[in-house]
């Protein structure tokens, strides 16, 4: 099933994970957002201030920045109330887990690109 998902810390450097995930998650045919309030865009695709800019639904965030970073997103996080969030290793945050989870959206403790590349996306 195709998803719109959202990638927080976007990036253009091919050897950044969030990089890689944007690729991994367009050849499996999901629609990205990227977010990133420091770039204006991203090989060529606008890069979103935050989350709420996207007009549309999003059904998964993806977060590739580290807790204290995050801690700048997780209010416009909620307000788009993704199906999940996907805290890929080294962003995860118990405290912002359970904020998530306290308001009904999924938390998931995993690399992105691994579950793509098992089926598990």
């Amino acid at each position: 099933m195709t998803e719109i998902v959202a990638i927080i810390g976007a990036t253009d450097k091919p050897d950044r994970y969030a990089n890689k995930a944007m690729h991994a998650l367009r050849k499996h045919g999901h629609e990205v957002v990227l977010v990133n309030p420091f770039k204006q865009e991203v090989e060529g695709q606008e890069c979103l201030d935050s989350v709420t800019d996207y007009d549309g639904k999003v059904d998964t965030v993806t977060v590739y920045v580290n807790s204290k970073r995050f801690q700048d997103h997780i209010d416009d996080v909620i307000k788009v109330h993704p199906k999940r969030v996907i805290m890929n290793p080294g962003t995860e945050d118990d405290e912002h887990q359970q904020v998530l989870e306290d308001v009904g959206i999924t938390v998931v403790r995993a690399c992105t690109l691994v579950l793509l590349s098992t089926n598990q996306f």
